[in-house]
């Protein structure tokens, strides 16, 4: 029994944010039920190279646990088919643009008036008002009006989006977030609601103290590369051999951190002797520990540094993350059987729970796999 076993959830969702919601949810224990497009399917399987035996390595990271159900929306047999499946199922969840569930009779209040216990999720890009709702767009367009291309990459540089999709991974986890709510919410009142999250939305509350900077203190922050703009030092460092990060957050982990590196003067120099203080002197300091770094590998530096209880850490490539010893050790790559490509392994969920484990329902499903299986109980 997984927290969520019971639930059923619709998904119309494609691309990274609903996918990634849904599979959390069926980590969880949900029944998501994933509606796809005839021929093509979920955005996603197209996503590549790579792909093995046809299969989109992009989409097999979004879509573990679920059943592939293939309906034909445009036309009124496939509605119809979703409108009856809808009555059966707990959250319908969907990521078209503004108005297309509308128009196509799949909206939340066509549905909840045959199920009032409805959980109905809807995400778009800019939001369902304002001047943009009808904008198509995908995380890196919403990243950049949002702003967090704007702080990210060197200083002076071009902008820089994040390596994965973060954005839409935030908006899935906010989704889960609310889906879960209002299921819990639902135990009390017996009815259900809609949800609705855009990607500008969750870009603007990730900007956190980017945001505040410039809202309370009227500053508007930069780019700062692999620095942080309010604590020195925490930022990456070339080594003999490669990069290492190291984050000096406070007074005594500094000092640490210098006994490490064999300068214990700086934690008495004037300039270091406070966070602000080096933030104000980062130019010295950053000099500083970078010749001092530079004289001995990563591993080395990570072994005395970490030994000294400063946190560290190599900047690790993906190959080297998966033989890394602690993610080795935390078991989250985990082994699937696929239905045509046999076993592969993914990444497994970050969640542990004493009760209530997460479980896997199965391998990310070819396209259709279980239309007739689901298909056949209506």
């Amino acid at each position: 029994m997984g927290a969520l076993t019971g639930i059923r959830i619709l998904d119309f969702t494609r691309v990274v944010s609903g996918p990634y919601c849904t599979q959390l949810l069926s980590d969880l224990g949900a029944e998501v039920v994933k509606i796809e497009r005839p021929g093509t399917g979920d955005d996603a399987r197209a996503f590549g190279p790579p792909f093995i035996k046809g299969e989109s390595v992009y989409f097999l990271s979004l879509n573990r646990g679920k059943k592939s159900v293939v309906i034909d929306l445009s036309t009124e047999s496939g509605r119809e088919t979703a409108r009856r499946l809808a009555r059966e199922f707990d959250v319908v969840i969907e990521n078209f643009k503004t108005g297309y569930m509308a128009s196509v009779g799949l909206d939340y209040e066509t549905l909840a008036a045959d199920n009032e216990r409805l959980v109905y999720c809807s995400m778009t890009a800019f939001g369902e008002t304002g001047p943009y709702k009808d904008r198509a767009g995908y995380d890196v367009m919403v990243s950049a009006l949002g702003g967090m291309m704007g702080i990210t990459g060197l200083p002076g540089g071009p902008p820089v989006k994040t390596g994965v999709a973060l954005l839409d991974i935030g908006t899935g986890l906010h989704a889960a977030t609310a889906i879960c709510a209002a299921l819990y919410e639902r135990e009390r009142s017996g009815k259900g609601q809609r949800i609705e999250l855009s990607l500008l939305g969750v870009q603007l509350a990730t900007l956190i103290n980017a945001a505040s900077v410039y809202l309370v203190g009227g500053e508007v922050m930069g780019p700062q590369g692999n620095a942080h703009d309010a604590i020195v030092p925490y930022r990456a460092f070339r080594a003999a051999d490669g990069y290492i990060v190291i984050g000096a957050a406070n007074n005594a982990m500094f000092a640490r951190l210098c006994d490490a590196l064999g300068v214990s003067e700086l934690a008495r120099d004037h300039r270091f002797t406070s966070n602000a203080a080096r933030v104000a002197h980062r130019e010295e300091l950053e000099a500083a520990i970078g010749e001092r770094l530079a004289g001995a590998t990563v591993s080395e530096w990570v072994d005395r540094i970490g030994a000294a209880g400063v946190a560290v850490a190599p900047v690790n490539s993906i190959k080297e993350v998966f033989s890394d010893p602690q993610v080795v050790a935390s078991g989250q790559v985990v082994p699937f059987e696929h239905t045509t490509l046999g076993q592969i392994h993914l990444v497994g969920s970050p969640v542990h729970m004493s009760r209530t484990p997460v479980s896997y329902q199965g391998a990310p499903p070819i396209l259709g796999e279980d239309t007739e299986e689901v298909l056949g109980k209506q």
